[in-house]
């Protein structure tokens, strides 16, 4: 039997999808917390933000979104919130307004950064930051690419060993549910690498930093520390565990 335009048409609509078939990348977000968190995400060159901004994410649970090729933006945690039936509400740490994140996550917060390339041939780029503070645990692996593909994290609870100047405390409670940067709690330049400090040969490390990185080796500790905190891979997938246990061997 002779295939009728519309049947063509149905035909090359199913071969050009079946096509696109394992682009874009992959992240799995899992929470390996006791406790419930909830994700936020943010993109950051104009594309829709994965997950619609934000969702929740109970303990043993994952998720699963993709990113298309090109896509810049970031993850975190947010804890202790409390929403109603329409998404309204706020959260102890990483508060971004709604349910579905408005904006970014109030500091003192975890975040996970990442630069996706164009292609499957470019690389990634991406990290684990403490330079906007700490609230949860957070770990990137890399599953499926080539190249250095390292992995990234904090995997030490931070809020545990918390200096008294940077704690954060639940309003309730009174446990220790953040740790602010240096930045955020003295607000000098030293601390946040501004004024004559603005450039990497005049801001250094501080006992403050110095602190995070001995904890969190593989995660950004302030502003400038890329040389040991930036991983690259190409043609990855991402696995983002909240309250990982230790990096994979």
């Amino acid at each position: 039997m002779a295939i009728t335009s519309p049947d063509l048409h149905l035909l090359l609509l199913l071969l050009l999808s079946l096509g696109n078939v394992g682009y874009g990348t992959v992240f799995t977000l899992q929470n390996r917390c006791s406790y419930t968190v909830w994700p936020g995400t943010l993109s950051g060159n104009g594309a829709g933000n994965l997950g619609e901004g934000g969702f929740v994410l109970p303990p043993g649970e994952s998720v699963h979104l993709t990113a298309p090729p090109g896509w810049s933006g970031r993850f975190w945690g947010r804890t202790k919130c409390n929403f109603d039936g329409s998404g309204n509400g706020k959260c102890e740490t990483g508060d971004c307004g709604p349910l579905k994140c408005a904006g970014g996550g109030a500091p003192p917060v975890t975040l996970v950064e990442f630069t996706i390339g164009s292609t499957s041939a470019d690389k990634d780029f991406y990290d684990v930051s403490l330079v906007d503070g700490y609230n949860v645990g957070m770990g990137v692996k890399a599953v499926g690419g080539t190249g250095d593909c390292q992995y990234a994290g904090c995997v030490a609870d931070l809020n545990g060993s918390c200096p008294a100047e940077l704690r954060v405390a639940d309003s309730g409670s009174g446990s220790v549910v953040a740790c602010k940067s240096a930045c955020a709690a003295f607000n000098a330049p030293e601390f946040c690498c501004t004024g004559d400090y603005a450039t990497p040969q005049t801001c250094s490390p501080t006992q403050y930093s110095a602190m995070f990185k001995s904890a969190c080796p593989t995660a950004y500790s302030y502003a400038y520390d890329d040389a040991s905190s930036t991983c690259t891979c190409s043609g990855s997938d991402y696995v983002i565990t909240f309250c990982p246990t230790g990096s994979p061997a």
